[in-house]
């Protein structure tokens, strides 16, 4: 595996791009900037390789972005209801960052930190994180971890590790940004998707769970089968005209707290031939169509800047919320325990 290191600078600091090239040529590239992702290169089904994920011409537009486009938001990834949770009986105020709630950690979460290169080495790519204790109104020093690996087979793994010396909450997620395209497409909408999810997350009107676990048969949130990301988009539904498309939380069938891998999602583009399953130890996924693209300003990595539904973010995470709601499955780490979560991300062809 050949690895590369370069350095860029930015407004905070210098930022480190290493690239990955695996035996057939394709490449990952990740940036200890949020601990992201700037670069997936896999084959179409003519074995023209193009990049799959959206991001920026300017590396330093990675600060700060609205998107987190490919980045590692945390503490605590999507939202807490008014900023507020309690463990233990002490209650915890965060910023109102997407009110009237709390939004991916706050506006210096992890996404927005320089994370350390803590190793690179062969086809492993390992950014580490402490976080103080206090920090965005979060309790607890808590240590981080994310792993990188790219495979020959294109297989890209991240191994998320941390522990705390306080009771905290922890949700730590990818947000990559998918166009399976390759060739900067304006639209992922045509994609087809389909979610080994027969549950989901019905929430209000600012994207927080109302507490019910519903099944998705015969609504839009049905993706037990492939369909293409637009075809109910527009449907009077869940905030779904509201919010422009899909921003909703989905439970994977047959999760348990065992650490193993599940089938999660498989998202699909005819035109290119371009295949992505998503396998994950965590409990959900949060669909995101990219709504709220077109109003990010930075140049994307065509020249251009982002248009509404360019690409889509299978978030695997933890549920919304679920601090303060029981009946999801607790995100609550206490000293003595590691929070240990993986996704993979597996390209291939149809």
């Amino acid at each position: 595996m050949d690895a590369k290191i370069f350095k860029v600078d930015s407004p905070k600091g210098e930022i480190f791009i290493i690239r990955l090239v695996n035996q057939s040529g394709c490449t990952v590239e990740l940036s200890n900037l949020g601990a992201g992702i700037t670069k997936i290169m896999v084959p179409d089904k003519r074995g023209h390789i193009g990049d799959v994920v959206l991001g920026y011409a300017d590396y330093a537009d990675y600060l700060y972005d609205a998107p987190c486009a490919g980045k590692t938001p945390g503490r605590y990834a999507n939202r807490i209801a008014n900023g507020k949770f309690s463990i233990d009986g002490t209650e915890y105020q965060l910023e109102i960052n997407n009110a009237p709630n709390a939004l991916h950690g706050g506006t210096n979460g992890f996404h927005n930190v320089l994370w350390n290169l803590e190793t690179c080495s062969g086809n492993s790519v390992k950014f580490t994180y402490d976080a103080s204790d206090g920090e965005e109104g979060y309790p607890g020093v808590l240590h981080v971890s994310v792993m990188y690996t790219w495979s020959d087979g294109n297989e890209l793994t991240i191994e998320y590790n941390a522990e705390t010396d306080k009771p905290t909450i922890v949700n730590l997620t990818n947000h990559a940004y998918f166009n399976l395209s390759g060739d900067n497409s304006d639209s992922c909408l045509d994609h087809q998707l389909c979610l080994n999810c027969h549950r989901w997350l019905p929430a209000d009107e600012t994207d927080i769970p109302i507490g019910t676990i519903d099944d998705v048969g015969g609504i839009p949130m049905d993706f037990t089968t492939p369909k293409e990301l637009g075809r109910d988009i527009s449907s009077d539904f869940s905030n779904m005209q509201a919010g422009k498309g899909y921003n909703h939380f989905f439970l994977i069938d047959g999760w348990c707290s065992d650490g193993q891998l599940r089938h999660a999602a498989t998202l699909s583009d005819g035109r290119s031939g371009r295949r992505l399953d998503v396998f994950t130890t965590q409990c959900g996924v949060m669909l995101y169509t990219g709504n709220w693209l077109a109003d990010c300003l930075s140049i994307g990595k065509n020249g251009r800047t982002f248009a509404d539904h360019q690409g889509v973010a299978i978030e695997c995470q933890g549920a919304p919320d679920a601090p303060n709601h029981k009946c999801f499955p607790s995100q609550v780490l206490r000293p003595g325990e590691t929070y240990r979560q993986a996704i993979r991300y597996s390209f291939s062809l149809l």
